[in-house]
């Protein structure tokens, strides 16, 4: 009798530490680091949500993770979302994470974007939302109207930096946490007193600020640009811009503008139209709305991209000293492009 007693205690120990193993070693079956898994909505069934993390190498053990999650009422309390898994985690940890809702964090980078439709797809990759979704977000007026902006000025919200949000956060909460950092940049650094000082809102600044932003990438050329874009503004004069064209015909590939492409219709064709355009031709960087708002006072009112191709351009104050230099550029850029396609077609079969 003693022996069975013994037998059955030994049992109970072996079957202990096999659960206790179970629960605290590693429950991960995967190499990497870090794995990460999505819940979608209507799909938070115990069934789906067991098939998804075995059939992704997240969990060891499914049948013991089933029953470990029933007992922590897991499957009750399961929200969809997107779950972070670090190697080596064990059952019990993931099971706590996913009864509890710890979501991975998930950072929008936003840098440069030109469109609207960059912003729905770029949101659209990290999130809930489809970009078709954000696309009709981004073209309501009753949407937008909270962020005193429209479709063609949407993007002015857009301080590029980089964004935390959860997988499932409401489409209405990006866009909003999106404003307060807007307001909350324009707040400091007196930028909304320095824009009036130069005759522009902040929503003009920007939009001033998307064009020298796609000017050049030097930035003590950007100021210059600047000044001369303020001065061209205060004269009364259309601004001439080139990437306005590129937007405009949206086509941002172009190397060279023809006479031709000056001739469309757009609103934002600033050849055609004086002032500025409708709204940003980009998101400009922090930095660059700063070099507009600090924009040297000059009497420049013409620039031209050096023929050395270093970058950096030659201002003029006279139309005479620019046509000089924009005819040096022409002849060295006609010339590079004529080496250009003889090495390619040296190099054809």
């Amino acid at each position: 009798m003693r022996k069975v007693v013994s037998y059955f205690l030994l049992l109970i120990i072996a079957v202990g530490i096999a659960i206790l193993w179970l629960l605290f070693s590693s429950g991960t079956a995967f190499s990497d680091n870090t794995k990460y898994f999505i819940i979608e909505e209507g799909k938070t069934d115990k069934t789906t949500v067991l098939r998804t993390l075995s059939a992704r190498y997240i969990i060891k053990q499914p049948r013991f993770f089933s029953l470990l999650a029933a007992q922590l009422h897991v499957w009750d309390k399961l929200k969809p979302g997107k779950y972070e898994v670090k190697k080596g985690a064990n059952l019990l940890q993931i099971a706590r994470m996913l009864k509890n809702n710890h979501q991975a964090p998930i950072n929008l980078v936003i840098n440069k974007l030109r469109l609207n439709q960059d912003l729905a797809k770029l949101i659209s990759k990290n999130f809930n939302s489809d970009s078709t979704t954000v696309m009709q977000f981004l073209n309501s007026p009753d949407s937008l109207k909270q962020y005193h902006v429209n479709a063609d000025d949407a993007l002015s919200m857009i301080i590029p930096d980089t964004y935390t949000f959860y997988w499932n956060t409401p489409l209405r909460k990006i866009f909003n946490k999106l404003y307060d950092a807007n307001t909350s940049f324009w707040s400091k650094n007196n930028r909304i007193e320095k824009a009036a000082a130069i005759n522009l809102s902040p929503l003009q600044t920007y939009t001033l600020a998307s064009i020298v932003e796609e000017e050049t990438n030097k930035d003590d050329d950007r100021a210059k640009i600047a000044s001369v874009y303020l001065n061209r503004l205060n004269k009364n004069m259309p601004l001439q811009a080139c990437p306005t064209i590129k937007f405009a015909m949206k086509d941002f590939s172009l190397t060279r503008i023809y006479d031709k492409y000056l001739s469309n219709p757009s609103p934002y064709n600033t050849y055609r139209k004086k002032g500025l355009p409708p709204g940003p031709i980009c998101t400009p960087s922090p930095k660059t709305i700063d070099i507009v708002l600090n924009a040297p006072k000059t009497d420049y009112l013409f620039f031209v991209a050096n023929s050395n191709f270093n970058g950096y351009h030659h201002f003029s104050s006279s139309f005479a000293e620019h046509s000089k230099y924009a005819k040096e550029y022409q002849k060295a850029l006609d010339e590079y492009m004529i080496r250009k396609q003889e090495k390619e077609q040296e190099q054809a079969p």
